[in-house]
């Protein structure tokens, strides 16, 4: 079994925050109540939803609404996201577990939260082969099972027609050797059935927009590639499809390389895509240094979908460890999302809200335009900078203070430092960061630049290593170096 997720296409527009209006109220839900050992209490953001309708996305998590009764699982999915999805509530199994009788509870429970916090609602699942009642399952006429599968897209699209935003049409259609999963409906229907769902739900719910979704296929794969081709053979044979989903139940320290440059290849079909399960699970229990790691590839998810114009944005598979479908499936991995058991943020939380540019405390907020050209540096000895390693296998994570000890207020900085041997520079975060040859470069970026006497600015960035994992050296800021 594997949770799933969201979809949302529309521009977004700036939304109140419907609950935990002030800051205080706030500050008080991400304060500390009971933090484990593994992890110290995050700084207080903006709402990821407000972040990230700046930059045209939503911010989606997957709705289990028997938690609603829980204070702090409700208060971070008001605060936070405006996508809701149903975890589990819209699945054939919920929703028609006998032939032709209907059960909407939960499913419109989803509904009216969506609706409440102002959130668009993304439909997950039509078609699947798991979590579908024996009934479906052991139809083995094709005119049967079409006039089934016909029925209830009919039905659970038709009744949410007007309010889901997009449907998850079909779901994990693939194995992973590229080749189509043997479900019932493609053993009975063959390969046809994709583009008969689809069209079915295009007449049942015509303002929806309508995807196709699966796992394993965030890199360039076998499995992501036979999704690419049907998606090129939908579009070219004129079958409604308008959107891809990338689930991204993820690893920590996996993170594909070619994440970013998958999602651009089916943008360019002219299709939009999604991140729509995202979670990124771990060894429990969960180390600080697991965690820090986990927060840089939860950052390099959001900033994969942010550097794609037609992803729409990124869907959590959950809000807090608590209720994570993960333990359940994968035996001593757990920790997977951006909340612990107690609704406490999590590293991952602020590498989320950093992503997409979230102001901090209030305060004015960062621009996503960097300005990397240094002006006005300090003098000789007017800085000083701590720097910290966390360290696994081949790589780390780079953390970065920097301090403006002198006199006069910085109204730009750039840093250079020399990387020990066998370290290459990943990416990084809350600057403009570079590598040549040995040489590490970070430039400010427009929200950062001005640091006044006294005051530090904090950066960070991943890192290969072949063994060595000391700090770099020989830190200088606008030429000056620094203690």
């Amino acid at each position: 079994m594997r949770p799933h997720p969201e979809i949302d296409f529309q521009p977004r527009r700036t939304r109140p925050l419907p609950v935990l209006a002030t800051a205080a109220a706030a500050a008080a839900l991400l304060a500390p109540l009971a933090l484990g050992p593994a992890h110290a209490a995050e700084p207080v953001y903006e709402p990821w939803r407000d972040a990230a309708s700046d930059h045209g996305v939503t911010m989606g998590f997957a709705l289990s609404p028997q938690h609603l009764s829980i204070d702090g699982y409700r208060q971070v999915a008001e605060r936070e996201f405006d996508l809701v999805v149903a975890e589990n509530a819209m699945k054939w199994d919920a929703t028609e577990p006998s032939r032709g009788a209907f059960s909407w509870g939960q499913a419109d429970q989803v509904a009216a939260f969506a609706e409440s916090i102002d959130a668009d609602l993304y439909g997950h699942t039509l078609v699947w082969h798991s979590q579908l009642p024996g009934w479906v399952e052991s139809i083995s006429d094709p005119v049967e099972l079409r006039t089934v599968m016909h029925d209830h897209i009919d039905a659970v699209a038709g009744r949410y027609a007007g309010q889901v935003d997009a449907w998850d049409v079909v779901n994990e259609l693939w194995e992973g050797d590229g080749s189509r999963r043997q479900s019932v409906f493609q053993r009975v229907l063959g390969d046809g059935y994709v583009a008969e769902a689809l069209t079915r739900a295009r007449q049942a719910a015509p303002d929806a927009d309508l995807c196709l979704n699966d796992y394993s296929t965030d890199a360039i794969n076998a499995k992501s590639t036979a999704m690419y081709e049907l998606v090129a053979d939908l579009i070219d044979d004129g079958v409604p499809i308008d959107c891809v989903g990338f689930q991204s139940h993820l690893i920590v320290g996996q993170v594909p390389s070619s994440f970013q440059q998958n999602l651009q290849r089916f943008a360019d079909l002219g299709v939009d895509v999604r991140i729509t399960e995202l979670d990124i699970r771990m060894n429990v229990p969960a180390s600080a240094a697991d965690l820090q790691r986990q927060a840089a590839d939860y950052r390099a998810v959001v900033e994969a979908c942010l550097a794609v114009d037609r992803c729409t944005g990124v869907t959590v598979w959950g809000i807090d460890d608590g209720h994570s479908w993960v333990p359940d499936v994968f035996s001593g991995q757990g920790a997977a999302l951006p909340w612990d058991a107690q609704y406490q943020p999590k590293p991952a939380y602020s590498a989320v809200a950093e992503a997409l540019g979230a102001e901090l405390d209030g305060g004015s907020g960062p621009d996503p335009t960097p300005t990397p050209t240094p002006t006005g540096g300090p003098d000789e000895g007017t800085c000083s900078v701590a720097w910290s390693v966390a360290a696994w296998d081949s790589g780390y994570t780079g953390t970065v203070s920097v301090t403006n000890t002198g006199p006069d207020p910085w109204s730009s900085w750039q840093l250079v430092a020399a990387l020990p041997a066998g370290q290459q520079l990943q990416q990084g975060w809350s600057a403009q960061w570079s590598q040549s040859g040995g040489t590490l470069t970070a430039s400010n970026a427009a929200w950062n630049a001005s640091v006044p006497p006294g005051a530090s600015v904090q950066v960070g960035y991943n890192a290969t290593h072949a063994g060595d994992t000391t700090v770099p050296t020989d830190v200088a800021v606008n030429g000056s170096a620094c203690t």
